[in-house]
């Protein structure tokens, strides 16, 4: 066996090679006549944006504006390569620059003294932010490569639509509170930390007198403006070739107005200022810096590579193609990792830019190749040109973007009136994520995330089944008005694993459906047994033709058997008893013993996905406790894995038997109905017909 996985052929080779390198596979069908042009239009286009996004991103990363083009450059070209989607635009996204931003700040304070790191000694404060950001970064490349290499990918399964939902609108609100200072023209510190928000919300406030009057008027037109077109966008995007590009337009004319009137000397608004021309040297990263930002470099990487993978997988089925989340994490993690070595910051994908991407035409990503090229323009040729431009500018377009994210605040009464848990995991999540940071609000969220599994597993909704009338199927009797419930027998559907957590609850949830509980009827049994052999020995009953006649009185005191308790568990005992005891009938004398309404259990296993040890003793606790009181039990759409441990742990002796395992419901009723033809139980009018909420079963189906 070994050496077939140690043997190496060339179509092994091929396979490695396609996996490693996604871009040979793609190339070879590649249609130059077909595609070419239509993606250099979307790279253009998406250049276009990526070069703003990632200006306006830089100030998010608490950097200077012109880092943000190198990460709408680096990391493209390695995902060019390794990458299996074909139409996101990878480059700066929101959350992630401003979780950079909360470990620069928090490193490389606004005011005060950095901490005490080597190698950050005689630099100035906006090399001191590079060269953290590009640390966190490379870190967070590293946790994203060994993710992939592990085939790890299967860890963004744990963070469900509703969470990162809940995360990316207190993102959103936090991207909306860091962008204020620039809108209004203030200068406030960078805050990082539990209820950093709050802080900086009360220093805003505390300066709102010294609002920047030109930078207010610019952003909000700007902000109205862009919202108009991107409404016309939207509404007419199957008419219009490619979309407005309003974004650049306002930058261009804005650019234009400050410089040709001076802003910065006349009004005091705060530009971009000096642009790096060109690309600068690799640096290695600096490894205090990563020993001190791994707890938020571990969610960065989570997040990107879940926000990054969820957006490839809505194109991929789209377009019909296949993506690799193990690839895309490694392809992600190089990026980052070749990318950080170039002075960038984290990246993603945004889904604007990816919309616009594929919506301009964008078949593979050459267009992303071409984007890259733009960003490279800008950097290297003409970077000079927007050095004039307002940060409130760039501020107004990063709030403007938001729409979408602070938008899915509207899901709240959706999730309230269908599904609660998924209501308190998006609240739970939202609200930590503000209050605590988007590090720690993450980590709750995920606390509250499988609390909430848990809870529905711990507590399933368990369900009494009857046949709908004329068919073969089971259904929920609380649901549908038109069923039939066999006198006599209850089913009962377990909807989830059945684990050591849940088995007590699973039992009680039993004993209240069945109506009775079967261990107090066998203790009961068997201690009516006793008294009626006490009164046979001593003449106190005579058994005559017509049945058994009491003679005597015997008293109700039970003291004398307390010391025979465990044999009350025992299954009954029917041996010298000279007549047959029909329990659901009148005892004689004072013994009484509750009734049993049904003689068959059918438990459906068809959820029950998995037994553990203590599952199992409980389970057969409970069928033995019904046996012995006369209740036949059968289980129904086992899966065949649970029956063969069931056989290797020995679950099954004289009382329980494999005999009782059926492939579907009908297939047992059909089975009981033959055993007990037309059986009516004493009970039958306690059994309830009527449901509580209805579905049109006759109608429906």
């Amino acid at each position: 066996m070994y050496k077939y996985f140690l043997f190496c052929d060339s179509k092994r080779a091929k396979n490695a090679a396609l996996s490693l390198l996604p871009i040979v596979g793609w190339m070879k069908i590649y249609r130059v006549k077909e595609w070419l042009l239509s993606d250099i239009v979307s790279g253009v286009s998406t250049g276009l944006v990526a070069v703003l996004q990632g200006l306006a991103f830089s100030l998010l990363a608490s950097l200077p504006a012109s880092y943000g083009l190198y990460t709408a450059f680096f990391p493209v070209i390695v995902y060019f390569f390794l990458g299996t989607s074909r139409h996101i635009s990878v480059g700066s996204f929101p959350v992630l620059s401003l979780m950079v931003g909360q470990v620069v700040t928090r490193l490389v304070p606004d005011t005060g003294s950095p901490v005490n790191i080597t190698g950050l000694e005689g630099l100035s404060q906006d090399e001191q932010r590079v060269i953290v950001a590009s640390s966190v970064t490379f870190l967070t490349g590293l946790f994203q490569l060994a993710m992939g290499l592990l085939q790890a990918g299967f860890i963004v399964i744990y963070l469900s639509d509703t969470l990162v939902s809940g995360f990316t609108t207190a993102a959103a609100v936090h991207i909306l509170v860091s962008q204020l200072k620039f809108v209004l023209g203030l200068t406030v510190p960078g805050l990082s930390g539990p209820l950093s928000i709050i802080y900086t919300l009360e220093i805003i406030f505390g300066q709102i007198t010294s609002t920047n009057i030109c930078d207010l008027v610019m952003s909000i037109i700007i902000m109205v403006a862009v919202f108009f077109v991107k409404e016309i966008n939207d509404r007419f995007k199957s008419k219009l070739p490619v979309p407005i590009p309003i974004e650049v337009i306002m930058t261009i004319i804005a650019c234009g107005l400050s410089y040709g009137f001076n802003f910065k000397e006349k009004f005091r608004v705060d530009v971009v200022g000096q642009m790096v021309k060109g690309y600068e040297s690799p640096i290695p990263p600096n490894v205090e810096v990563m020993q001190y930002s791994i707890a938020e470099a571990f969610p960065m990487a989570i997040v990107g590579f879940a926000v990054a993978f969820s957006v490839a997988k809505v194109y991929a089925v789209k377009h019909d193609y296949v993506i690799d989340g193990n690839q895309e994490l490694v392809a992600f993690g190089a990026s980052n990792i070749f990318g950080a070595s170039f002075r960038s910051f984290v990246a993603s994908t945004a889904l604007s830019r990816s919309a616009v991407q594929e919506s301009t035409g964008g078949k593979t990503q050459i267009a992303g190749l071409i984007s890259a090229m733009m960003a490279m323009i800008v950097t290297v040729g003409i970077g000079f040109l927007l050095e004039p431009l307002p940060k409130s500018v760039l501020g107004a377009l990063v709030i403007v973007n938001l729409k979408g994210m602070l938008l899915q605040v509207t899901e709240l009464p959706y999730l309230w009136r269908r599904d609660r848990p998924d209501f308190v995991v998006w609240l739970g999540t939202c609200v930590a994520a503000i209050l605590l940071g988007l590090d720690l609000g993450l980590a709750v969220g995920l606390g509250i995330e499988l609390l909430t599994v848990v809870f529905r597993t711990q507590f399933p909704r368990c369900a009494v089944l009857a046949n709908i009338a004329g068919t073969d199927l089971y259904r929920d009797r609380k649901d549908y008005l038109c069923i039939s419930e066999p006198d006599g027998v209850m089913i009962f559907r377990i909807p989830s694993p059945i684990f050591f957590a849940n088995i007590e609850f699973f039992r009680n949830k039993l004993t209240e459906a069945v109506g009775f509980n079967p261990l107090r009827v066998l203790r009961k049994r068997n201690k009516a047994l006793r008294k009626i052999r006490k009164m046979l020995s001593a003449g106190m009953l005579q058994v005559t033709k017509r049945g058994v006649l009491p003679t005597g009185y015997s008293s109700a005191n039970d003291s004398e058997d307390e010391g025979k308790m465990e044999e009350l568990d025992l299954p009954s005992d029917y041996s010298n008893l000279p007549v047959q005891v029909n329990w659901n009938s009148q005892l004689p004398a004072n013994i009484c013993v509750p009734r049993v309404p049904i003689h068959s259990l059918i438990l459906d296993f068809a959820a029950v996905s998995f037994l553990d040890m203590s599952a199992m003793k409980g389970l057969k606790a409970a069928l033995k406790e019904f046996i012995r009181v006369d209740v036949e039990v059968y289980i129904v759409s086992c899966d065949e894995n649970i029956l063969d441990k069931l056989c290797s742990c020995k679950f099954f002796d004289d009382e329980i038997r494999t005999s009782m395992f059926f492939p579907t419901i009908h297939d047992a009723m059909t089975y009981v109905q033959k055993k007990h033809p037309q059986e009516d139980t004493p009970y039958k009018d306690q059994r309830r017909k009527t449901p509580t909420k209805t579905k049109e079963a006759c109608t429906k189906l």
